[in-house]
C-alpha cells in the first residue's frame, strides 16, 4: 500500500483532465469504479465475514456435508454480476457515443484545424488554415474547439494527450479524425502510446493551451520568425528517423502537403539505414541469408 500510495505523486498523470472529452473520460471511469465496487466490495467482506463465522472454533457454525443446490444462493451469485456487466455496458455505451472523437464539440466558436503527422520518432503539426507548421510542439486557443485529421508517415502509432482527452491512431494511407477543447490555459503533456520502434520512449510533446491573443500573436511571431518553409523536399528531409529532436517551426507550408501524406503523393518514412543502425544490419543478414 504505501508503495501504491508513493505512486500517486508521479507526474505526468490523467488527472487533473481539462476540457468536455478529458472530463467526460473521467466521469466514466469514476462511474465504472463505483459500479464495480458495488460488487467488489460486498465480495471482499462476505469473504472475511465467512471465514471469521466458520472458524474452527465456532461451535455455532452448521457444516453441511450434504449441500447440493439453493436457488436463492444460484439467484443472487448470478443476478449481481449480470447487472453489473449491464451497468458497465451502458456506461460504455453512452460514453462512446457522446465522446465519438469524429463528433464535433459543440461551441460557439470556429474550431482550429491541425493536421498531424507522425514520423519516425517526432509529431509534425500543420495549421493549415494559418499557413504555418510546427515539430513537437501544439499550440492551441483556450476555450477553442480543435478539429485534427491525423496520418502517419511510417509506420502505426496513436496521438494521446491524456489530460485532454481521446486517443486516436494514425495510419500510413489514411486520415484520421479527432476533436478536443481545452478550456483552461496551461501545458500538458502529448505523447505516441504506441510502441513504433527505437525512439519511441521519447516520442513526446508539449501542448500548448494559450488565450487567444497570446495564440494569435505566437502565429504572428511563426510566420515572421524567418524560419523556413516547409516543401516536399524539407519533408523528405523531416521524415528521415531522428530521435530527441528539439521543437522548431515552419514559417509557411508548401499547399496541400498534408494530403499528398496521406494520398502517399510523397514517399513514407524511409525507415532505418543499415549503416547506421545495427539492429537493421543485423535483419538485412538474416534476409540475405533467406
Amino acid at each position: 500500500m504505501l508503495a501504491l500510495l508513493s505512486l500517486t505523486c508521479c507526474e505526468p498523470g490523467i488527472l487533473p483532465s481539462q476540457g468536455p472529452v478529458g472530463k467526460g473520460d473521467t466521469q466514466i471511469l469514476i462511474d465504472s469504479l463505483a459500479i464495480m465496487l458495488v460488487i467488489v466490495v460486498p465480495t471482499i467482506l462476505a469473504t472475511l465475514a465467512f471465514g471469521w463465522w466458520f472458524r474452527s472454533s465456532n461451535s455455532k457454525a452448521r457444516h453441511r456435508p450434504d449441500f447440493v443446490y439453493s436457488g436463492k444462493i444460484e439467484m443472487i451469485t448470478w443476478s449481481i454480476p449480470l447487472l453489473t456487466i449491464m451497468l458497465l455496458g451502458g456506461v460504455a455505451w453512452l460514453g462512446s457515443h457522446k465522446l465519438d472523437p469524429y463528433v464535433p464539440l459543440p461551441s460557439d466558436k470556429s474550431a482550429l484545424n491541425v493536421q498531424v503527422v507522425s514520423l519516425d520518432w517526432k509529431w509534425l503539426f500543420i495549421y493549415p488554415d494559418q499557413n504555418i507548421a510546427s515539430v513537437n510542439r501544439l499550440v492551441i486557443p483556450v476555450g477553442t474547439p480543435v478539429h485534427f485529421t491525423l496520418t502517419s508517415a511510417s509506420v502505426m502509432n496513436a496521438f494521446f494527450v491524456p489530460q485532454l482527452g481521446s486517443m486516436i491512431y494514425t495510419m500510413n494511407g489514411m486520415a484520421t479524425q479527432l476533436n478536443l477543447n481545452a478550456d483552461e490555459a496551461g501545458t500538458f503533456l502529448g505523447m505516441s502510446s504506441h510502441f513504433s520502434g527505437d525512439g519511441f520512449a521519447d516520442m513526446e510533446f508539449k501542448v500548448e493551451a494559450l488565450p487567444m491573443e497570446k495564440f494569435s500573436a505566437w502565429v504572428d511571431e511563426t510566420r515572421n520568425g524567418g524560419a523556413a518553409t516547409l516543401t516536399s523536399q524539407s519533408y523528405a528531409e523531416l521524415a528521415k528517423q531522428s530521435k530527441n529532436v528539439a521543437p522548431f517551426a515552419f514559417s509557411a507550408v508548401e499547399p496541400d502537403l498534408f494530403n499528398k501524406i496521406v494520398a502517399q503523393a510523397l514517399p513514407a518514412g524511409p525507415g532505418p539505414v543499415v549503416e547506421t543502425s545495427p539492429g537493421a544490419r543485423k535483419r538485412g543478414e538474416k534476409l540475405g541469408e533467406k
